[in-house]
């Protein structure tokens, strides 16, 4: 569902998966030229209907704007179908009206829709077949996986994380209005690295005791960096945001008093600058997804590099770069379908379930009412 970014790296690492048998049997999107554009060259079937599409397979991705994920997970789960669903989970995209704006709406209205949303979807889950699997690709990144290993087997008290997801801007067109979005970094960029924490203090809590750790409070400051009067744009950022934020820092307390800290912006140059640090009571690991220096290449001449791809968003192939040689490999693309397929044809558990992805909803629109107080601690309502 859906034939845009997200889509095409789907379709890619569904052919890398050995635990079935994937076969692509068709796309939908309310565009049919895009349709049409991504089926072509791969050799699918262009569907007139979502129904159509879900009459043919027995997973849906959706692979679409948040604002349309809470009607498809529903509809696909409502046919006994698991639902692969990209980030972010769902939201709050306003009231429906032309007057709305991100900017001025009460923020504890959007927290109750978003949960309320959540909530459908869960629900929908509980009377299904199917299965929710989130497409949060952090939880699958190698580099996590392993911190997951290490957490397991050395009973590890993790204590305090900090995390980042920045670079110069979203490409999508509809990015930059909450009524697509349901926000701006904390949501779209911050829900990476926030999903991490999450879903390593849970693996800590089944570790140590049994239970998952969940989060408690936070507190958030949100910013429209390249909105103020002041800004002077100098061409190489993103700028053209309607009513989103380009900032965010978010502070999480869990139950047991651990914290985590995560950064989200859009106004980082030199690439994407994603990475997890762990400070536990026994190790410390930093996690880099990007960059990182598995290859580094030097290019004296930008031009030399024009068909050769480094790494994502890097601005230019001058100088050093940090090239990713298997890019998807780092990000945890090709795992997270892996893993999502040996629950379809096995039963195997869901790491990146609905339940974690109904936690970071909560977590991200407890923040926006607290960044809307001025920082103030918010309680968070975990699932």
């Amino acid at each position: 569902m859906g034939a845009g970014f997200a889509a095409r790296f789907h379709f890619d690492s569904l052919r890398r998966v050995i635990a079935a048998d994937v076969r692509v049997e068709g796309v939908y999107d309310t565009a049919p030229a895009a349709a049409e554009s991504f089926a072509k060259p791969r050799d699918v079937a262009v569907c007139g209907s979502l129904d159509e599409l879900l009459d043919r397979v027995d997973v849906v991705h959706i692979c679409t704007p948040p604002v349309t994920h809470e009607p498809l997970v529903v509809a696909a789960l409502g046919r006994d179908k698991f639902a692969v669903v990209e980030k972010p989970f769902t939201g709050y995209f306003g009231d429906g009206s032309a007057e709305f704006c991100g900017d001025t709406f009460p923020r504890e209205a959007g927290l109750v829709a978003a949960l309320a949303s959540a909530r459908r979807m869960i629900e929908a889950e509980s009377r299904s077949q199917g299965r929710i699997l989130y497409a949060e690709n952090w939880v699958y990144a190698p580099a996590v996986q392993k911190e997951r290993e290490i957490i397991e087997k050395t009973g590890a008290q993790v204590l305090w994380m900090h995390g980042e997801q920045a670079h110069s801007g979203s490409t999508a067109a509809t990015y930059g209005q909450w009524k697509y979005n349901g926000g701006g970094s904390l949501v779209g960029k911050g829900c990476h690295p926030l999903t991490a924490a999450l879903y390593l203090k849970r693996v800590e809590g089944r570790a140590r005791g049994g239970q998952p750790i969940r989060p408690r409070a936070v507190s958030a400051r949100t910013a429209a960096l390249t909105r103020l009067p002041g800004f002077r744009n100098e061409g190489h950022l993103r700028t053209d945001y309607k009513d989103i934020e380009d900032f965010a820092m978010i502070h999480v307390t869990f139950d047991d008093g651990t914290l985590a800290t995560v950064f989200a912006s859009e106004i980082i140059l030199g690439g994407v600058h994603n990475w997890l640090e762990v400070c536990a009571n026994n190790h410390r690991t930093v996690c880099n997804l990007n960059p990182n220096t598995a290859m580094q290449t030097y290019n004296p001449v930008d031009a030399n590099f024009k068909d050769i791809y480094t790494v994502e968003k890097i601005g230019t192939k001058q100088g050093w770069s940090p090239v990713a040689p298997d890019e998807d490999h780092f990000t945890g693309y090709p795992q997270e379908m892996e893993a999502f397929y040996r629950t379809v044809v096995g039963g195997a558990e869901v790491e990146s379930s609905g339940r974690l992805a109904a936690d970071a909803v909560s977590v991200i629109y407890s923040a926006y009412v607290s960044a809307e107080r001025q920082g103030a601690e918010v309680p968070v309502e975990a699932f």
